[in-house]
């Protein structure tokens, strides 16, 4: 008996061992994924870039195809003076003329992702550029569904931050 329980104390910090080595991300700035297909992970970013592309060129209808509202659809945007905004998901689809179309570009980077089955969560960075050059920062979690086998939006909390060598 008293070895079976050293064997099952060994298997299992074996086993812990070798599952933090697999999923702790180890540097930043790599795509780090979890539980899926590269295809999936492929189809999120392109839809991420196409959100945020579409946002700024302010076609309308393109960027609202990257979304599905759900009954639990949030997106929380956090100040850089510490405050937060409940930015009503409805936005995403019918957003006013004068916050979408004002240029720019968008470079996302860092993600991480996990996605299980229908679901996912992602993280990443994104560098916005405005068309006079100016750059905002911001950290993105952006939560997805499959519908209909295409990934879509369902909510997202962005937080923007200044980068310390500014």
């Amino acid at each position: 008996m008293e070895i079976t329980k050293l064997l099952a104390i060994g298997f299992f910090t074996l086993l812990c061992k070798e599952c933090c080595a697999k999923f702790a991300p180890s540097t930043r700035g790599t795509a780090i994924s979890f539980g899926q297909t590269n295809t999936d992970k492929e189809a999120i970013k392109s839809l991420l870039q196409k959100e945020a592309d579409t946002w700024r060129s302010g076609d309308i209808e393109a960027h609202a195809a990257c979304w599905t509202l759900r009954p639990y659809s949030r997106i929380i945007v956090s100040t850089q003076q510490g405050g937060a905004i409940d930015v009503p998901p409805e936005i995403m689809l019918k957003p006013p003329a004068a916050m979408v179309g004002q240029g720019g570009k968008a470079i996302l980077s860092n993600f991480n992702m996990s996605i299980n089955g229908d679901h996912a969560w992602v993280s990443h960075d994104e560098k916005s550029i405005s068309k006079d050059g100016t750059a905002n920062f911001s950290y993105e979690f952006r939560f997805l569904e499959k519908e209909a086998g295409e990934w879509k939006l369902v909510g997202q909390s962005i937080h923007p931050y200044i980068p310390k060598n500014q």
